[in-house]
């Protein structure tokens, strides 16, 4: 081998080459088409409204006005704005009520779009309009959740202090552990089978299901 030669080798030389090491790619994405990017970075369309940039470099660009208008560009398509947004708005408002992307997107998009401090332009007031009115539905249910809640573990509490009085009457003591236990129990059914055995039971193993 004379100086000027080299080998290039994963380990050991003669041992098998290591593979490649896969690193992220860097996503930019822009509204419109940025013809400088694409040009500098000699990116090629692989679908529309994505290009990928010369190989070697692990950089992809997203146009976002290019994407086609479908459901699965559509978390995409909420990044844009003016008349891109307003169909993206129209896409996910159409889609059923249980759609995972609602139960994503809304919150994010009552968090970032009525965060701001900047007013809205004219453009953008009926954009506005519809996110606050899914604000404001949102926070009716998030109102109408946190009282179901409450009035869940109401109802769990009086029936596990049932479970108590019912112990009581029937001379049972109940050690601060057992009772720790019942008070902490939120499941209905559970709380009706104690309470059925409660106001039978000669100890308090023949209601908790594991104090046999």
């Amino acid at each position: 081998m004379n100086s000027s030669s080299y080998v290039v080798c994963g380990g050991p030389c003669g041992a098998p080459p290591q593979p490649a090491v896969d690193f992220p790619a860097l996503v930019v994405i822009g509204p419109g088409r940025p013809e400088t990017v694409l040009d500098a970075y000699r990116c090629e369309p692989v679908q529309p409204g994505v290009y990928h940039a010369v190989p070697g470099l692990s950089m992809r660009v997203v146009v976002l006005a290019e994407l086609p208008r479908t459901r699965a560009t559509l978390l995409l398509r909420l990044l844009g704005s003016g008349r891109l947004l307003r169909e993206a708005l129209a896409d996910l408002a159409a889609l059923p009520d249980d759609a995972w992307e609602k139960s994503i997107v809304k919150p994010l998009l009552v968090h970032f779009r009525l965060g701001g401090q900047e007013p809205a332009t004219d453009k953008e007031d009926e954009v506005s309009a519809e996110i606050r009115a899914w604000f404001e539905d949102y926070e009716r249910k998030l109102r109408a959740e946190e009282r179901k809640e409450g009035r869940d573990e109401g109802r769990a509490e009086e029936a596990a202090r049932a479970v108590l009085t019912a112990l009581r009457v029937r001379g049972i003591a109940v050690p601060d552990v057992a009772r720790e236990r019942i008070l902490a129990e939120k499941n209905p059914e559970i709380l009706e089978r104690w309470l059925e055995r409660a106001i039978v039971a000669a100890s308090l193993a023949e209601v908790l299901d594991d104090l046999s």
